[in-house]
């Protein structure tokens, strides 16, 4: 009896020790992945507080030994950079909004409208994934031409409304099939139309898929480089990742300590929004929306 106490005693120790690695192993590899993550940027805060002899200095320290503002003093007096912030803000708002308001009915069409296409449509978004950018630059170069879009902060919008209308459609698509059909029936015996109820009842439940999606479209097209570097050509309409590139010369040196600090307020508006649309994310709950 004495044994088998103490062999149960030892089991459960065993197993609490086992626990513990395992916790201390996941909470281990958590910390230097947020190392890996957070890296990269404390980095890119160190360049640009430093001043320029010690950024190219043979004995780097993460830390600035002294603090200079002179790279952001510098970026925010060249003229080219604010506004490409700004145009950057204005595509960015722009398509995020417009893709979310046609995506939303397009998905809750998919889902409430059971036909055979449906598959088709979903296959074909999963599909259109795969193809690159690149692929599909000529033809779209010629088709925006056509419709004298190129140079155009329009038809650079357009053009990040059709790139990120599969995934958003997808991401809203899985969003709306967990909401209750009860909402839906309930609205339609108090008389409400299908536009009623997708923007009245569902949008409110939707805010944290809304939210996601509608960030997701921003950061996209906050981010893209490509599609803006070849289809705007005026320095007045370029955006900031197309800007950021221009602080490195033909020759590939780059100007460090400004090009951090204009990397560094790149990244602003996306934590702004993020702040600003989090509140999204915490409401919409579907709980108590159905009486009993």
């Amino acid at each position: 009896m004495i044994k088998k106490e103490g062999r149960i005693t030892l089991n459960i120790k065993l197993k609490t020790l086992k626990r513990g690695a395992r916790s201390a192993f996941i909470h281990l590899a958590l910390m230097m992945f947020m190392i890996y993550l957070v890296f990269p940027l404390l980095w890119m805060v160190s360049l640009s507080l430093k001043p320029t002899p010690e950024i190219y200095s043979a004995d780097p320290s993460l830390m600035p030994r002294t603090v200079s503002g002179e790279h952001y003093r510098s970026v925010l007096h060249e003229e080219r950079v604010v506004r490409s912030i700004l145009n950057s803000l204005y595509v960015g708002i722009t398509s995020a909004a417009l893709v979310v308001l046609v995506a939303l009915p397009g998905a809750y069409a998919l889902v409430r409208y059971k036909s055979y296409a449906n598959n088709v449509v979903l296959g074909w978004i999963l599909t259109s994934q795969i193809f690159p950018v690149i692929l599909l630059m000529v033809p779209l170069y010629m088709i925006l031409r056509s419709l004298s879009l190129t140079n155009s902060l329009l038809g650079l919008i357009l053009v990040y409304v059709v790139w990120s209308m599969p995934f958003v459609l997808w991401m809203l698509h899985g969003y709306i099939k967990t909401i209750p059909i009860e909402l839906e029936e309930a609205a339609t015996i108090d008389g409400a139309t299908r536009i009623q109820i997708v923007y009245r009842i569902l949008v409110p439940v939707l805010l944290p898929a809304i939210g996601a999606s509608m960030l997701f479209a921003f950061i996209s097209a906050w981010n893209e480089f490509f599609l803006a570097l070849v289809l705007l050509k005026s320095p007045d309409l370029l955006t900031i990742p197309v800007e950021l590139a221009k602080f490195t010369g033909m020759e590939g040196q780059a100007r460090t300590g400004p090009l951090a600090a204009a990397s560094f307020i790149a990244t602003i508006p996306s934590i702004v929004l993020f702040a600003a649309i989090q509140k999204w994310f915490s409401s919409g709950l579907v709980a108590g929306a159905v009486k009993n």
